[in-house]
This record gives structure tokens, C-alpha cells and sequence, in this order.
């Protein structure tokens, strides 16, 4: 057996012949994770994979944030209610920093009472944040047909949420897209599905205000 200094020289010795003792490499933190829960507006809905804007802030969070990483829990279809139920297990699953909510449109568009949406949005906020993360609203909008006043109470259940709960909120996801002019040549042939081309605008109200979360 050899004694402690007869160990140094051994070392000394296999070291002067080229043998080194492996290094090993400090462990690296993990990634913080940025959850998106949304519908078909951010689950690809018609789109090639990876073109979605939910795939584009993967790409400019490794660019800009490569601490973090984007977890896509968006399924086509969704609702408030939808997004509520399946928030529990997917905070416990990812432990996410921030969590994205992109709901809300298809309550609109099949007539949910407005109550309920705004009541689900709040406690899907409040998950989130007993579980330790920041949330971003993604806020929407009703179609002109529904009239002033459900459009005005749509999009004031946003801002109530965020403000009452101090989380942060994009007013209006589809700016530049749901309220151009020549709106068709942002959507998909449904008039409903934002295209492709769409997607760097729909990333661009989001960026902004999603990157002062990531501390």
C-alpha cells in the first residue's frame, strides 16, 4: 500500500511519462424552462413542422437566452377549460420559470360564457405561480361579428387577470395579423389559422415582452 507522500511522487512520476488524472468537468446548471400552453394558434395548426412561432422562440431563445428552453404543451383544439385541467401535471412534469398562455380564442369562437374564460385564465395564473413561475398573458381578441360590447368584456378579461395578479400580458396576439387590412394574406385558406408568413409577426408581439421575464 502505498503512504500518502510515496502516492505524491507516484503521481509525479506517471505524470512526467504522459499519464494525467481525467479532469472531470463541473456539472452545468439546467436549463430554465419556458412552458407554452396554448391552442392551435401555437400547436402548428396546417403549418410544417417547425415554422410555428412557438419553434421560432425556441430558435431566438438559443440565440439570445441559451439558458432556456421552450417546452410546446399547445394541442390544437384547446380551451380554457382544456388548459386548466391539463396545467397541474405538466407544471410537475417541466418546472417551468415562465409559463406562456395563449388560450381563450375557441371560447370565443364557440359562444363559452365569459365568466368562465376569464375565471379559468386567473386560475391557470395562479398555478403557475404558487408553482414558482412568472406567467405571460397572450391576450385575444373577439371577430367584429360578435359585436362592441363581447369584444370590449374578451379583451378586458385579459388585462384583468394580468393586473390583478401582476403578470405580464401582450394585449393583442394577432397585431399586425388579425387587424391588417388585407387580413387574408395572413391566413390559411380556413380564415381562421394564421399561415406561415404569419409567424415572425406573431413572434414579434410576443419577443419583447417575453424577454423581460427571463432573469
Amino acid at each position: 500500500m502505498l503512504r500518502r507522500r510515496d502516492f505524491n511522487w507516484t503521481l509525479l512520476a506517471l505524470a512526467s511519462r504522459g499519464f494525467v488524472a481525467p479532469v472531470q468537468a463541473a456539472p452545468s446548471a439546467p436549463a430554465q424552462r419556458i412552458l407554452v400552453l396554448g391552442d392551435s394558434l401555437s400547436a402548428e395548426y396546417g403549418l410544417a413542422r417547425g415554422s410555428g412561432w412557438v419553434a421560432l422562440l425556441q430558435k431566438q431563445v438559443a440565440q439570445e437566452k441559451p439558458g432556456f428552453e421552450v417546452i410546446n404543451a399547445s394541442i390544437s383544439g384547446d380551451t380554457t377549460s382544456g388548459g386548466r385541467s391539463r396545467l397541474p401535471a405538466l407544471l410537475k412534469r417541466h418546472q417551468p420559470s415562465l409559463v406562456v398562455i395563449e388560450l381563450g380564442g375557441n371560447d370565443a369562437l364557440r359562444g363559452l360564457p365569459m365568466a368562465m374564460t376569464q375565471g379559468n385564465l386567473l386560475d391557470m395564473t395562479k398555478q403557475a405561480q404558487a408553482a414558482g413561475a412568472k406567467v405571460l398573458l397572450l391576450g385575444m381578441q373577439m371577430p367584429p361579428n360578435y359585436g362592441p360590447d363581447m369584444a370590449r368584456q374578451f379583451e378586458a378579461a385579459y388585462t384583468q387577470v394580468a393586473k390583478s395578479q401582476k403578470a405580464a400580458l401582450v394585449p393583442f396576439f394577432l397585431k399586425g395579423v388579425g387587424d391588417d387590412p388585407e387580413p387574408l394574406k395572413w391566413f390559411q385558406a380556413d380564415r381562421i389559422h394564421p399561415n406561415e408568413a404569419a409567424q415572425p409577426r406573431m413572434l414579434a408581439n410576443v419577443w419583447p415582452t417575453l424577454k423581460k421575464q427571463l432573469k
